[in-house]
């Protein structure tokens, strides 16, 4: 399964919001990857096994799912994790990448793969047409979510 949304950062047009720079964001998507317990429900141990220019490798504890990630960055661009395949888990790849089309006017793209099946999307009804839109929703909030915390982490002067 393919799954994207977008999620707008600044708006001009809404003076409750602070604005949040380029720098903060990419920082904010840092922490993520550093300290995933922050943003994710559940997990429980965090270990960043090897690092490298652009990259890490990273074993999360999620009860008892372990998740092997290989992330790249590409500073203050894009943040790419690849999921290793499991007895598990069946792997993936999530992508959150930094948009903006106009000066301050930013913008993460949330990108997933998954081997949960596209076919879902013909089979609407189906249970698997269910779970798809399930994920999708649960996607959704946990980057809503992040975001949201990514704001109060800028405006408590954490990043």
């Amino acid at each position: 399964m393919h799954f994207e949304h977008l999620i707008q950062i600044n708006d001009p047009d809404n003076e409750m919001l602070t604005p949040i720079s380029r720098s903060q964001l990419w920082q904010g998507l840092l922490r993520r990857v550093e300290q995933p317990q922050e943003f994710l429900v559940g997990v429980e141990a965090v270990r960043i096994t090897e690092r490298g220019e652009g990259w890490l490798k990273r074993e999360m504890q999620l009860g008892p799912l372990q998740v092997n990630d290989h992330i790249t960055l590409v500073a203050e661009q894009q943040v790419h994790f690849a999921t290793a395949p499991s007895e598990q888990h069946q792997g993936g790849s999530f992508t959150m990448s930094i948009e903006e089309p106009s000066p301050g006017a930013l913008f993460v793209r949330f990108t997933y793969q998954t081997s949960l099946s596209d076919q879902a999307k013909v089979d609407s009804g189906s249970d698997d047409a269910y779970f798809a839109d399930y994920v999708k929703s649960a996607y959704t909030d946990t980057d809503v979510d992040a975001i949201r915390w990514i704001r109060e982490l800028v405006e408590t002067g954490e990043l």
